[in-house]
């Protein structure tokens, strides 16, 4: 690599898909599986499964129904 180029710095890191499924499960409203989709790319069976790995890690997952008929997941602190 000569003076001439420089190697870019890596700006703020991009979040990644976990921690996008955790922030959205964090809100009080919770996050539908279509939220969990829509956000990630992920197919719907991966969303679920991603769930079921963070009840084994001992995360407690609570799910709801919100008033209009919808099935939501939300974190329970």
């Amino acid at each position: 690599m000569t003076d001439q180029q420089t190697v870019a710095e890596p700006s703020a890191r991009t979040p990644t898909k976990a921690a996008t499924v955790q922030k959205l499960l964090a809100r009080s409203k919770g996050a539908t599986l279509a939220e969990l989709t829509d956000a990630t790319s992920w197919q719907p069976h991966t969303a679920r499964a991603f769930l079921t790995g963070l009840r084994k890690k001992g995360k407690n997952i609570v799910r709801e129904c919100r008033p209009n008929g919808d099935t939501c997941w939300r974190i329970e602190r």
